[in-house]
């Protein structure tokens, strides 16, 4: 098993389904580990469930209190960060032609902003370390395009080239600073679709499932660790196929 044990890694998103898998990997492999999210109940479940959680509440929308947080989440690891894993975001789909301003601007600025924010102020972080690993989740549509989500796929897009950018101006500092690219995976916004829609979507795959959190998660655990040291500026797809690039 990948071994984290004494690693001090933040996860954001911590509540969903993936973020949820992502957590217990990380934990499995004896990471200590920061989970945020919006949602305490869920939050509070994670704690309860895991040793070595810790959990802050945080709206990651809020960019103004992002170097905030950043510096709490560090405080309850002890003072250092290993790795940071810029797992929210969210959707507001709609047509170009009828999407609002507000549409447009809610999902770039969680999605892509506050990403950016939270690599700045982790990076600072990782830099009095000399060592450290982000890792930017995507998805599949930010490189094929996707009906109805124009916002999210640029913001999505824009996590992947800012990243490399990152890259350039920090892998000499010994940060990795890699993105993994989701396609359609089982959680509780997949399960809202119906079957025809999902037939659909599965057929255009060429291993024949949805992909499980636990396919994302696997993938987070492997770029946490040393095994990945080589690896920067890369985007990991975790599709079954659906998208090669």
């Amino acid at each position: 098993m990948t071994d984290l044990i004494g690693k001090n890694i933040i996860v954001t998103g911590a509540s969903g389904g993936i973020g949820n898998s992502i957590i217990k990997k990380l934990n499995q492999a004896g990471a200590n580990i920061v989970a945020s999210g919006t949602n305490i109940e869920k939050l509070s479940e994670l704690k309860n469930k895991f040793e070595n959680i810790k959990i802050l509440k945080f709206d990651i929308s809020q960019n103004d209190k992002i170097e905030e947080f950043i510096e709490n989440a560090t405080k309850e690891l002890g003072g250092n960060l290993d790795c940071l894993v810029n797992n929210a975001g969210i959707t507001q789909d709609n047509l170009a032609i009828r999407m609002s301003f507000e549409e447009w601007q809610k999902v770039i600025n969680i999605n892509l902003t506050s990403t950016f924010l939270m690599s700045k102020f982790g990076i600072k972080k990782m830099l009095k370390n000399k060592s450290g690993k982000i890792v930017n989740i995507t998805s599949v549509v930010g490189h094929t395009g996707n009906l109805g989500q124009a916002n999210y796929t640029a913001s999505k897009a824009g996590i992947i080239a800012m990243s490399k950018s990152l890259v350039v101006e920090y892998a000499k500092k010994n940060i990795n600073i890699n993105c993994i690219s989701p396609g359609f995976i089982k959680t509780a916004m997949t399960d809202k679709l119906d079957d025809k829609f999902k037939e659909a979507i599965v057929s255009k795959i060429p291993s024949a499932r949805l992909g499980e959190p636990d396919d994302i998660a696997n993938a987070v655990l492997f770029l946490c660790s040393n095994q990945s040291n080589y690896i920067n500026g890369e985007t990991l797809h975790v599709n079954g196929g659906m998208y090669m690039a």
